[in-house]
């Protein structure tokens, strides 16, 4: 099953990037499966297995994902954008899009809403499937330590006051209506604006979408022995007037000084676990003694924490002038 699971990776992959340089032919059923050397039942079968969905209907649904982006952020005409990814008339991306997100190209483009696109899908996670590192390769590069002022900014997210750890985050809101990771991040990737989106579609990534945590006396999870609620959301710009969805908050973040740890790229399958004990160490063998800082534990305060493989691991935490 580990290997369909590769497999089927393979197969969301190429699809994102045939529909990133608008190549139909590449992104049938009939192509990727030959590229995996399957016959089109087989592999149909397998995604719908591993993905819970129809090959068609993700595919089509990621197809508009990425046509909404272009709709919302070019100028170029809805048609041309219709051909681009697919569709053989306005009409028939016009009912597609609606069916899609209760909204028309047009009107969408006049006032950009919230709606849950169809984020990519990542079926092998070496970590959530348990299996743990592979390889020899190890990273070489050491963690640097320096303190940042992190201009005003708005902070849209969900929260959870029980939770403690990125899966058991996850895991408690799945549980909740609507606010399932895949419910959560697409709404987040249609958000306009986010300050640290760097183009990618995947959750907690360059795709602007990070976890962060907020200093709390009612938290159930801790930090430097400080009681803090999880959070998972985006940053935007202090002036966003945005529409907030259903269940979610828009905090405004002073500007304020933070320390970072920072780990750069990573092979996430070979180094993942060895890179965490790496950043780990150094936040707890970290002394202020030679600074002129200490945490800021004060109720209120935001941590961030960035884990983009292929460009670094972050933690970012709120300190204060000592």
């Amino acid at each position: 099953m580990y290997e369909w699971h590769k497999q089927i990776q393979i197969i969301v992959d190429e699809i994102d990037k045939c529909i990133k340089h608008h190549n139909d032919e590449a992104v049938s059923l009939r192509f990727l499966s030959r590229k995996l050397g399957y016959s089109e039942f087989h592999t149909t079968r397998k995604f719908k297995e591993i993905s819970g969905m129809q090959f068609r209907d993700y595919l089509r649904s990621r197809r508009l994902a990425f046509a909404l982006i272009e709709v919302r952020d070019s100028k170029r005409s809805i048609l041309d954008i219709a051909f681009d990814y697919g569709f053989s008339s306005h009409e028939a991306f016009t009912r597609a899009f609606k069916a899609a997100f209760g909204i028309t190209p047009s009107e969408y483009r006049k006032k950009p809403v919230p709606v849950v696109l169809r984020t990519k899908i990542v079926p092998f996670d070496r970590y959530f499937l348990g299996i743990g590192e592979i390889g020899m390769v190890k990273s070489n590069d050491s963690v640097k330590i320096y303190f940042v002022t992190i201009p005003a900014h708005k902070f849209l997210h969900i929260k959870n006051y029980e939770s403690n750890g990125y899966w058991d985050f996850w895991q408690r809101q799945s549980a909740i209506p609507g606010q399932d990771c895949d419910t959560i991040c697409g709404l987040l990737e249609s958000i306009q604006g986010k300050l640290d989106d760097m183009g990618s579609s995947e959750p907690n990534s360059g795709s602007g979408q990070i976890m962060a945590y907020i200093n709390d006396p009612e938290g159930k999870s801790f930090c430097y022995g400080v009681p803090r609620v999880e959070c998972y959301g985006v940053r935007l710009a202090p002036d966003y007037n945005g529409e907030v969805p259903a269940n979610m908050f828009l905090l405004d973040v002073p500007e304020a000084e933070y320390v970072v740890f920072e780990h750069g790229p990573f092979n996430y399958e070979q180094e993942n676990c060895s890179v965490e004990e790496k950043m780990d160490a150094a936040i707890e063998k970290f002394d202020f003694a030679d600074t002129a800082y200490s945490y800021d534990t004060s109720p209120g305060r935001m941590a961030y924490f960035f884990h983009d493989p292929e460009r670094f691991w972050k933690y970012i935490r709120p300190v204060r002038k000592s």
